[in-house]
C-alpha cells in the first residue's frame, strides 16, 4: 500500500501523522511511504531521518494526495488540500 504522511497546516499543529520509526515499520512489512518535505520538522525530525528509515520525500503535499491509497495526518483535512 502507498501511504502518505502530508505536512500538517493547522496553525500551532506541530505533530505528524508519522514518526521514522513508524515509517521503518510499515516499511519493513512492504509498504510505501512517502512524507512531506519538512513535515517532522515541527517535532524535530528532518527529512534525512525519514530517508533512512525507508520513506520516500515528496516536495509538496498536491503529490502525496495524489499517489497515496492512505493519507495519515493528525488533524483533518482542511478544504484546499
Amino acid at each position: 500500500m502507498r501511504i502518505g504522511v502530508p505536512r500538517e497546516i493547522k496553525v500551532h499543529e506541530y505533530r505528524v501523522g508519522l514518526v521514522p520509526a513508524g515509517v521503518r515499520e510499515l516499511a519493513l512489512h512492504g509498504h510505501q511511504v512517502l512524507v512531506e518535505s519538512g513535515a517532522g520538522n515541527g517535532i524535530g525530525v528532518d527529512d534525512a531521518e525519514y530517508r533512512a528509515a525507508g520513506a520516500a520525500i515528496a516536495t509538496r503535499a498536491p503529490e502525496i494526495f495524489e499517489r497515496a491509497e492512505l493519507v495519515v495526518k493528525v488533524k483533518e483535512p482542511q478544504p484546499h488540500e
